[in-house]
């Protein structure tokens, strides 16, 4: 791969703003900006969006937020470091394959394109050793993520969508923003449901206390998220549901279940570490084919460990 790449790490500098009167009505985003040669508008709104500018103190996410002389801003600026990206001998589960696409089944414990701690042994690195070369994957995504129209958490199961052309991703990553692609997971979660299906209607945005959490936003700063649970089998203290995703945001299902009160089995980020393990699967994904525009759908079930919990728990299945 030309060129030298970067991963951004969890070490930060800390840039201190502090603005007078000249900043005055200015919005953060342009204030930040012409505040320093550090940060770019374009940089200035991602920071904030992400939760990692502080106006006095108290975190901003807000882009709009309107200068005051006196203000005082602390912007995190997250050092690079460099990474060269190889190919490596990894076995993939691909499900389909085909000029313009790939569905790979990702196993629990890959992560889709490296990061920092991990920038091996993730399907990015498999994809360029099973395609011989980053040239038969799209670059729409960048270089640190060849091919990569959308993403999967590491600990998460299932079905992902690799685009092996330009043309292909663009035309995927339109059905994903118009939220016409099928996508259903299974998941166990603790505690039981009143209802037998509902909808979890919730904007996300990034935690400013935890980059790598994303929280339920009340304050208007979050981007929409949406979605659609069934109840497919009940136990003592757990749930096993069908999990359709409208919208398609960080962590959101993770996030979503957490918030009202039913965390998945095992996640340890938003829930108790209580399982072998995350139990959450992207089991069916569906599309039109970039080409042809013919719809395709597939589907697989969940890896072992997710069949033995499941007729582990089938054994306390709630009365009814």
């Amino acid at each position: 791969m030309d060129g030298e790449l970067f991963l951004e790490t969890d070490e930060y500098d800390l840039l201190i703003a502090e603005f007078d009167e000249a900043y005055e009505g200015m919005r953060l985003d342009a204030a930040l900006a012409a505040y320093t040669e550090q940060v770019s508008r374009n940089r200035a709104q991602a920071l904030i969006e992400a939760g990692d500018v502080t106006v006095n103190g108290e975190p901003q996410t807000k882009k709009k937020y309107r200068v005051r002389a006196g203000d005082r801003a602390e912007i995190k600026l997250y050092l690079s470091v460099p990474v060269d990206i190889l190919p490596e001998k990894i076995a993939l589960d691909i499900v389909y394959e085909d000029d313009d696409v790939l569905v790979v089944n990702k196993p629990k414990g890959m992560v889709v394109h490296p990061a920092p701690g991990s920038e091996t042994g993730t399907l990015v690195n498999a994809l360029l050793f099973h395609l011989a070369g980053d040239d038969s994957l799209s670059g729409v995504g960048g270089k640190l993520r060849p091919g990569i129209v959308h993403r999967i958490d590491k600990n998460t199961s299932g079905l992902i969508i690799i685009a092996k052309n330009d043309a292909a991703h663009a035309a995927l990553s339109g059905q994903l923003a118009a939220h016409s692609v099928t996508r259903v997971y299974e998941a166990i979660v603790a505690g039981g449901f009143k209802d037998d299906e509902g909808t979890i209607d919730a904007p996300l945005a990034r935690d400013p206390k935890n980059r790598k959490r994303q929280r339920v936003s009340r304050d208007g700063s979050g981007k929409r998220a949406v979605t659609h649970y069934r109840v497919l089998e009940r136990y003592a203290k757990y749930t096993l549901l069908e999990l359709r995703l409208e919208t398609g945001r960080t962590h959101q299902i993770r996030v979503h279940l957490a918030s009202i009160g039913h965390p998945v089995l095992g996640d340890d980020l938003y829930g108790p570490a209580d399982g072998d393990g995350q139990y959450l699967h992207a089991k069916t994904l569906g599309f039109a084919h970039p080409a042809s525009g013919e719809y395709i759908e597939f589907s697989v079930e969940p890896p072992e460990d997710f069949r033995a919990m499941r007729e582990k728990l089938r054994l306390t299945a709630a009365p009814g």
